[in-house]
C-alpha cells in the first residue's frame, strides 16, 4: 500500500497556526478577479449578480453541519441576509484550505468550526469592507458613513442604497484589509439563532449530489473481490466465468483484491461473484475475536506501560486505603458502518487524473493517487461531495479507498470507473475501533471517599504505524488515552497508564476515538464504587468534582434538575443511570431511563445539559447531539464485529451489525448553556456518555455489574 508522508515540520506548523490564530489567504487562488460575473472577494467568499453569497467550505459536508455554520459566520461579519446564503465544497488545495488542527486538508475531531470560527468570520468581515469600499468610491462619500444590513449596503443621508450585486464590479477594485474587523459578540444577530440549514432543501428533494449520483461519459463501474479473511491475498484467480457475463468488460487483479469491471453496477457484483480465487492465508488473522481480547486483556493485566497522566502520590493512597476496589472492563472491535458505503468515481487521463467522491482527508487522498498514477499531486483535482455519514470511516490516514480507487484506474488505463463497495464490502474490509480493555482501581478511605485511583489500560495505538505517528510523544498516543486523562474530578492522587498492543486487524478512530471506551470505563466504574459505598451517583461526582471544573459541575447540576433527580430507582421497573464527560472542548451530562423489554434494555429518555461554548445553531447542535446519542446507543447495545470459527469477519450487513431503529430512539431533552466561551466539538462529543449512563441504570435494574459491551451480545 502507497504511504502518505506528511512531514514532521509540515504538521507542527499546521497544530500551531491552530494556537497564533487564523490565516486569511485572500491572495489564495479562489481570490483571483473576473472580468465580470460573480466575484470571489477572498478564498471563502463568492458574491454574485443576483446578490447570492457562496461560501466556499473546505470541510466535507456529511451531515455534521459545516455549510450551514461556516455560512452563519460568514453571512454576520457580511451583514447578509441568510435567504441569499449558499455554500459549497472548496477544491483540493491544502496550502489555502488546510484544516489547522492538522496542518492538511480535512474534517475530523469535531475541529471544523473550532478551527475556523475566526478564519470564516474575518472572510466575512473582509468581504464586507470590500462592498462598502466600492459603495463609498461610487457615491463618492466617506466609508465610515455607510452601513450594511440584511445584505443590503446604505448611506442613510444620501438615501443611496445598493444590493450586493449591484457592487460587484466595483468591488473588483477594493482592497481586503490585513485585519478584518470583527462584531462583538452583543452585536451578533445569526450566530446563536436558528436558522434552516443550508443542505436541508437539496437532500430532501433529491437534489443534492453523491457519489453515486455522478454519471460520466463511458464510464465503468468496477467491484472488487476482497480476501474474506483480514489479511488474505490473492494466490490465484480464475476470471473465465466473470468474463463470460454479458457487460462485463475486464478482470484485473490489483494489491487489494481482484477488480471486475462492468458496464454497471448489477453486472460488476454479478461477474465478482463468478469469481473463483484461491486466497494466501499465510500473513492473514485467523483467531477469533474472543482470542484476540484475551491477548489485550493479558496486556493490560501485566504490561507495564507508560504513564498517560497523574498526580498525587498514588502509592501511598493504595498503601494507606481502609478498602481497595478493582474491576475490569472490556469493548469490543466496532465498524463505522455509515449508511452511504464507500464509493469514488475517477477520470484518468494519464497525464492528470478528476476524482469525485466524498473525501474526508483531501490532501491524503490527493497525495495517495499521485504517487500511484505517477503524476505530480497537483494533477489530481478532487470534487468532493457530500456523503451519507463517515464517523471517521472516511477518514483514513493512509487513503485506503482512494488508494484501491487509484489502483482501479491504473489496472484499468485511461477512462472513467466507478468504484463501489457493498455493505458487506464495508463492513467485512473496514479499519476499525480497536479492542480495549481496562484494569480500574480505587482507593477509599475510612469514610468511603476516593482517596486514590488507577486506570491502567491496553489497546491499540491509534496513531501508531500510521503517517501521523508524529504525534505520539513519550511514547503516548493522545488519541488512544483521551478521555482517561485530564479527568474532571479530583481523587487526591491519580493515574492514567496505557499498555498499546498490536494486531493484524486495521484500526482506526471510531466517532469520538479513545473517547468511545474511555468514558464507559471510567464512568461505569464510578459509579460501581459510589454506590457500593452507598453514595447517590449525582451527589457523589459533585463531591468529586469540588471546584475543579465549573463547567462539567454545571451541567451535572442542571441534568440533575431537568430529570427531577431522586436517586437511581424509579417506579413502574424503570431505572435511572447518570455519566458526566467532556470531550472536545464541550462539556455533557446525561441521565438515562432505562427498563427491561424482552430481557433486552430499553432506554425510554435521556436528558442532556451540554455546555458546548458558544452554540452557532442551536438547532444544529442539539441535532449533532441527538445523533452522537443513537450512534452511540447503538454500539452500547448491539455492535460488536467478531470473527467466525474459520476466522473470517462473522458481520455483513444490518441484520447482524445492528443499528438502533427508529422506533427504539429515546426521547431527547437537550439543554444548552448559554456561554461566551469558545465553540466546542459537537459530532464527536455527543457520543462518549450515552454507554455509561445506560450501563449504570442496566446495573440497577439487573443487581449485576456491566463489566463489557454491547449490553446485548449475539
Amino acid at each position: 500500500m502507497t504511504k502518505f508522508s506528511p512531514t514532521r515540520r509540515g504538521f507542527l506548523a499546521g497544530s500551531a497556526a491552530l494556537i497564533i490564530g487564523a490565516h486569511l489567504p485572500v491572495g489564495g487562488k479562489m481570490a483571483a478577479k473576473a472580468a465580470s460575473g460573480p466575484i470571489s472577494l477572498n478564498a471563502f467568499v463568492r458574491i454574485a449578480e443576483d446578490n447570492t453569497v457562496t461560501v466556499i467550505v473546505k470541510h466535507i459536508e456529511f451531515g455534521q453541519g459545516p455549510f450551514t455554520g461556516f455560512a452563519t459566520l460568514v453571512a454576520e461579519e457580511l451583514d447578509a441576509d441568510w435567504s441569499q446564503m449558499r455554500a459549497e465544497h472548496a477544491p483540493a488545495d491544502t496550502a489555502t484550505y488546510q484544516n489547522f488542527a492538522f496542518g492538511i486538508q480535512g474534517t475530523g475531531a469535531s475541529t471544523a468550526v473550532r478551527n475556523a470560527f475566526t478564519q470564516m468570520r474575518q472572510a466575512g468581515a473582509a468581504a464586507r469592507s470590500m462592498l462598502v469600499q466600492a459603495a463609498a468610491r461610487e457615491w463618492g462619500l466617506p466609508e465610515d458613513e455607510i452601513t450594511v444590513a440584511k445584505g443590503v449596503v446604505s448611506h442613510a443621508a444620501s438615501g443611496n442604497s445598493a444590493q450586493f450585486g449591484e457592487l460587484v464590479a466595483a468591488a473588483q477594485d477594493s482592497t481586503p484589509p490585513e485585519e478584518p474587523k470583527l462584531k462583538d459578540p452583543a452585536d451578533f444577530v445569526l450566530i446563536g439563532k436558528d436558522v434552516p440549514r443550508l443542505d436541508s432543501a437539496d437532500k430532501t428533494t433529491g437534489a443534492a449530489q453523491f457519489t453515486l449520483d455522478v454519471y460520466r461519459e463511458g464510464m465503468l463501474t468496477v467491484a472488487v473481490a476482497h480476501s474474506p479473511w483480514i489479511g488474505g491475498k490473492v494466490k490465484s484467480v480464475d476470471a473465465a466465468a466473470a468474463l463470460a457475463i454479458d457487460g462485463v468488460e475486464k478482470v484485473e487483479t490489483i494489491p487489494t483484491g481482484v477488480a471486475v469491471y462492468a458496464r454497471n453496477t448489477y453486472c460488476a457484483f454479478k461477474g465478482r461473484d463468478a469469481l473463483e480465487i484461491d486466497w494466501d492465508l499465510s500473513e492473514a488473522e485467523t483467531r477469533s475475536a474472543e482470542e484476540q481480547m484475551e491477548e489485550v486483556a493479558a496486556a493490560a493485566a501485566t504490561g507495564e506501560g507508560v504513564v498517560a497522566d497523574t498526580y498525587g502520590d498514588l502509592d501511598a493512597a493504595f498503601a494507606g486505603a481502609a478498602e481497595v476496589i478493582e474491576a475490569e472492563y472490556r469493548l469490543p472491535y466496532l465498524a463505522h458502518a455509515p449508511l452511504e458505503v464507500m464509493d469514488g468515481v475517477i477520470e484518468n487521463h494519464g497525464d492528470a487524473a478528476e476524482i469525485w467522491m466524498g473525501s474526508q482527508m483531501q490532501t491524503v487522498d490527493q497525495q495517495v493517487t499521485a504517487n500511484i498514477l505517477g503524476i505530480a499531486p497537483e494533477q489530481v483535482a478532487i470534487n468532493t461531495l457530500m456523503a451519507g455519514g463517515s464517523f471517521g470511516r472516511r477518514a483514513q490516514y493512509d487513503g485506503q479507498f482512494a488508494q484501491e480507487l487509484a489502483q482501479v484506474a491504473k489496472a484499468g488505463g485511461q477512462g472513467t470507473f466507478k468504484l463501489v463497495w457493498s455493505r458487506k464490502d464495508d463492513i467485512q474490509g473496514a479499519y476499525y475501533r480497536p479492542q480495549a480493555v481496562h484494569r480500574q482501581r480505587a482507593a477509599l478511605d475510612e469514610t468511603g471517599r476516593i482517596i486514590g485511583w488507577q486506570d491502567k489500560f491496553a489497546t491499540e495505538s491509534i496513531m501508531g504505524g500510521s503517517a501521523f505517528e508524529v504525534v505520539i510523544q513519550n511514547g503516548v498516543d493522545p488519541f488512544s488515552v483521551e478521555g482517561s486523562i485530564h479527568k474532571p474530578y479530583d481523587f487526591g492522587a491519580f493515574e492514567a497508564r496505557w499498555v498499546r498492543t498490536d494486531s493484524k486487524v486495521p484500526h482506526l478512530w471510531w466517532r469520538s476515538v479513545g473517547h468511545s471506551h474511555t468514558a464507559f470505563a471510567n464512568e461505569v466504574f464510578l459509579d460501581e464504587v459510589l454506590q457500593a459505598k452507598g453514595k447517590d451517583p449525582v451527589a457523589g461526582r459533585l463531591e468529586l468534582l469540588g471546584d475543579k471544573s465549573p463547567r462539567d459541575r454545571k451541567v451535572l447540576e442542571r441534568v440533575a434538575e431537568m430529570a427531577n433527580w431522586q436517586g437511581v430507582n424509579g417506579s413502574d421497573g424503570k431505572a435511572y443511570g447518570v455519566a458526566l464527560h467532556p470531550s472536545y472542548d464541550a462539556h455533557f451530562a446525561y441521565i438515562a431511563e432505562v427498563s427491561e423489554v424482552d430481557g433486552e434494555p430499553r432506554v425510554r429518555k435521556v436528558w442532556v445539559a451540554a455546555d458546548v461554548g458558544i452554540a452557532i445553531n442551536p438547532d444544529v447542535v442539539k441535532a449533532q447531539i441527538e445523533g452522537g446519542l443513537g450512534y452511540g446507543l447503538s454500539a452500547a447495545l448491539f455492535n460488536e464485529i467478531t470473527f467466525a470459527e474459520d476466522g473470517q469477519v462473522a458481520q455483513e450487513n444490518f441484520d447482524s451489525y445492528r443499528l438502533l431503529r427508529i422506533h427504539e430512539m429515546p426521547e431527547v431533552e437537550i439543554d444548552l448553556a448559554v456561554s461566551s466561551e469558545k465553540p466546542g466539538g459537537i459530532g464527536e462529543a455527543g457520543t462518549p456518555p450515552i454507554a455509561p449512563a445506560v450501563s449504570n441504570a442496566w446495573r440497577v435494574l439487573k443487581g449485576q455489574p456491566v463489566r463489557r459491551l454491547p449490553l446485548v451480545r449475539a
